[in-house]
């Protein structure tokens, strides 16, 4: 039998082209998630979308604007909320959402 554990899903939304000092910042949420050694982190790119500004960021014609980015984070609540004051730092208004969810315990869970 599967062993879940409760964990959440942390997401933010931002555009490719937002920059943390000399880098993308979706790449900088990234090196910061690692180096506190969260479980995991995945950054995907949208093909349309807008925010509080209305400014719709899409292809056109071949090419791409400041198309929408989503980096989501999973890991323990603890360790989430641990990582939001550095997360925030980062951050320059961009949204942020947690939703709880179940995650396969990979560690309890025989190999079959």
């Amino acid at each position: 039998m599967a062993n879940f554990i409760d964990a959440v899903r942390l997401r933010t939304y931002m555009g490719e082209n937002d920059m943390r000092g000399a880098q993308p910042l979706f790449r900088a949420i990234v090196a910061a998630a690692r180096d506190a050694q969260l479980s995991g982190v995945t950054v995907t790119r949208g093909i349309v979308g807008f925010g509080r500004s209305a400014h719709v960021h899409e292809v056109f014609r071949g090419f791409s604007n400041d198309l929408p980015v989503i980096v989501e984070i999973v890991d323990r609540e603890s360790r989430v909320m641990e990582f939001l004051p550095i997360l925030d730092a980062l951050l320059n208004g961009e949204p942020v959402t947690i939703e709880p969810l179940k995650l396969l315990d990979r560690a309890a869970t025989p190999d079959c």
